[in-house]
């Protein structure tokens, strides 16, 4: 029976909201059951169709136990399910009958790698409708498609296009517009672009465009790259290099049937089946097109690539943009799109760092351990002595400065704010990378990754108002208005007056990346209306409590710090104080060396980054690491009766920022080659937002450790 066989052969990733399937493995045998089908029927209600199938079985006397079973089977299967009809928000199928208009709408134009010498040119993205860039527009001019809060931080413009696409509908060079002239210095403009590699960014469906490639020779797997060149520079005769625009664009639509009468009866007999777009590729190309009298677009005819002159006594002949739609049968479901551009490279490399970087992390926390279990056990039995003898009490080691071990550090005022800050990013970090690893920030849903980061952090400003308050009142600070309007302020004000005044660079270099004034407005809103009362809230409940308690006496007099006192004994800049904090960062930063890599990459070639599992591990590397290296030297501080450990703490584990900085100079000096001034100081000035949060992140890690570590150690002896 025809339903029964329908209802066989759907499979689950193929459903989704707007559709209930009813399906069966059960096999019914017609001959010794009668078996009516009454559909399928289809009912239309707005843009989806809703299915029903109805059967009858008349059971044979004989086998009616046997007919019950499938009865029952469909009527369960038939009750909605929940792993058919949950979908992420904002990435739920699209189903396009035939026919049907799919939009194409264009994004900013980005600069990638080039291929000769695989190096970065600008970091100056620019909108799909410059007006040096003449490109066509649809009738009434391009619309805002509305976007996400982390989508236009990230300098995304998505626009709508003059681009008709009719789902399973191929089309052959048609005539987006004709008639354009570029000025020479529109033509130079449009000529530097492509010299430095600038690409489209289209997106269908979702489903950004791109160009199909193989990692290697021998790989069968194609790989997705997201954009495709404005143009490419060829060898003239002579030896000249040019750089010629593409006006021609073959575009490739991979759409996956989900019902109807199969995919080769698109058009006929498939007519009730509904499509996905499950792969978009681009194919451009530099040609000159001929109009024909009766405005047909001849695309073949001349192949010969198309320079933009930009000599005013070079006459320039009219550019017309075409293009062609072909459509392809896929298997791929809706469900897996995205592995496509999604393809992972190198997973052993990945995997061998993160074990090297395990390996280490054990070894540390070794060392920890046997210093808690043999060092530690063995001076709380040595001072815990009730015969103290004189070689005793002139013994050097950590207990000699318990009494000055937990006097309040110097300018307490801003370790607080810092420490309530790194709380607040420790804690938005890690919930945002286990939102990611679960699956909810899809990259279909652009810019979600961004809004989710700024949400949390305002979300968590209660915990950075706790922490900050509850620390400063340990350190027995008086200031209490002033801590609370602080810990709100400090922090975000120093990332974003740095960001205002990047995106003036910006501004002032027509970039699409500069941030609308409304969005900056929106950011402050967020800002004041939900961070600041939620940290005025948590520091309220912080003050409330009282200060922690020390484990041991404060006296009154300072001990005196006894010369040499460095981690390593010295006393200049090798064996001081600055030696034993550039140290503490190395193996941190070891730990997140080849992720960082990574999400630079993602940053500033417009990747996709999806590796949320190793990052998840990373991030876990990168606390355990900061955690045992911090606690570590600072017992050899100690040890050498040196108390001042609170800052030397903080700085020790923020250290791994000045490293960052250093790979992220190192990165510039290697992958990008920059002429302009404004993508040098665009990249510095965002590598150094990201140093300097990452100093408060790490800088608070290795002090909550330490501190942990402080207190465990001297609530364990005996003070007189």
């Amino acid at each position: 029976c025809s339903c029964i066989r329908e209802a066989i052969y759907l499979r689950p990733h193929e459903a989704s909201i707007q559709y209930v399937y009813v399906r069966t493995h059960t096999h019914i045998n017609a001959e010794s059951n009668n078996l009516r089908c009454s559909g399928p029927r289809g009912k239309k209600e707005g843009s989806s169709r809703h299915i029903r199938m109805g059967c009858s079985i008349t059971p044979d006397p004989r086998s009616w136990a046997r007919s019950l079973v499938p009865f029952l089977a469909v009527a369960l299967l038939a009750l909605p399910s929940p792993s058919s009809a949950f979908y992420l928000p904002g990435v739920a199928p699209a189903d396009y009958p035939y026919g049907a208009t799919v939009p194409l709408n264009v994004n900013r134009l980005t600069p990638s790698l080039s291929k000769k010498d695989q190096h970065l040119r600008s970091l100056i993205s620019y909108d799909h409708y410059h007006e040096q860039l003449h490109f066509c527009q649809p009738n009434g001019g391009p619309k805002q498609v509305q976007e996400s809060l982390g989508s236009i931080l990230f300098g995304d413009r998505i626009l709508t296009s003059p681009f008709e696409l009719h789902m399973a509908n191929n089309e052959t060079c048609k005539i987006l517009c004709k008639d354009v002239h570029y000025p020479p210095e529109d033509a130079a403009f449009v000529n530097k672009l492509i010299t430095e590699n600038y690409n489209y960014n289209w997106l269908i469906d979702g489903l950004p465009a791109a160009t199909v490639g193989y990692i290697d020779k021998e790989d069968a797997e194609p790989v997705y790259s997201i954009g495709f060149p404005l143009g490419q520079v060829v060898e003239m005769e002579g030896g000249e290099h040019w750089p010629v625009i593409n006006n021609h664009y073959d575009i490739l639509i991979d759409y996956h049937q989900i019902g109807g009468g199969g995919v080769s009866s698109v058009g006929t007999d498939g007519k009730d089946a509904r499509y996905r777009v499950v792969g978009v590729e681009v194919q451009p190309r530099s040609i000159h097109t001929r109009i024909g009298a009766n405005g047909d677009a001849d695309c073949t005819s001349d192949p010969s690539p198309l320079y933009l002159h930009t000599e005013s006594t070079v006459p320039q002949s009219p550019v017309a943009f075409t293009y062609s739609v072909y459509w392809r049968p896929s298997p791929t479901p809706w469900a897996t799109r995205w592995d496509k551009y999604l393809h992972i490279r190198d997973t052993q490399i990945h995997w061998f760092f993160l074990a090297n970087s395990t390996v280490v992390v054990l070894f540390l926390t070794g060392m920890v351990g046997v210093i808690l279990l043999r060092a530690l056990r063995k001076d709380i039995a040595r001072y815990n002595q009730l015969d103290l003898s004189e070689d005793v009490q002139e013994d050097s080691g950590w207990k000699l400065v318990h009494g000055d071990v937990f006097r309040s550090p110097s300018y307490p005022m801003l370790l607080s704010v810092f420490l309530g800050s790194g709380a607040q990013l420790l804690f938005m970090t890690g919930t945002t990378i286990v939102f990611a690893l679960l699956g909810f920030l899809s990259p279909s849903n652009r810019g979600s990754l961004g809004s989710v980061m700024i949400i949390l952090y305002a979300f968590f400003g209660f915990i950075g108002g706790y922490v900050s308050a509850r620390m400063y009142k340990t350190f027995g600070g008086e200031a209490f208005k002033r801590n609370i309007v602080l810990t709100p302020v400090l922090v975000p004000a120093i990332v974003f007056t740095k960001f205002i005044l990047l995106n003036f660079f910006l501004i002032y270099e027509r970039s699409s990346g500069a941030v609308p004034f409304v969005t900056m407005l929106f950011l402050v809103g967020i800002w004041f209306l939900f961070s600041v009362p939620l940290s005025f809230a948590g520091s309220y409940l912080g003050f409330k409590h009282p200060a922690i308690p020390p484990p041991v006496r404060t006296n009154q007099i300072p001990r005196q710090i006894p010369p040499g006192s460095g981690i390593w004994g010295g006393e200049g800049w090798w064996g001081g104080k600055y030696a034993g904090i550039l140290a503490g960062g190395v193996l941190p930063f070891g730990a997140v060396t080849m992720e960082l890599n990574l999400i630079l990459n993602s940053i500033w070639f417009h990747r996709v980054y999806y590796m949320f599992g190793f990052l998840f591990i990373c991030y876990g590397i990168m606390i355990m690491t900061t955690s045992t290296v911090t606690v570590l030297l600072i017992y050899w501080l100690l040890c050498s009766e040196n108390y001042h450990w609170h800052w030397r703490a903080f700085l020790t584990a923020g250290s791994t920022a000045l490293y960052i900085l250093l790979y992220a100079t190192l990165y510039w000096a290697r992958n990008l080659r920059m002429g302009g001034w404004a993508s040098n100081v665009v990249y510095l000035g965002y590598s150094g937002v990201i140093g300097f949060l990452m100093f408060v992140l790490t800088g608070s890690i290795g002090y909550f450790a330490s501190w942990l570590f402080v207190r465990r150690i001297y609530s364990s002896i005996k003070i007189d």
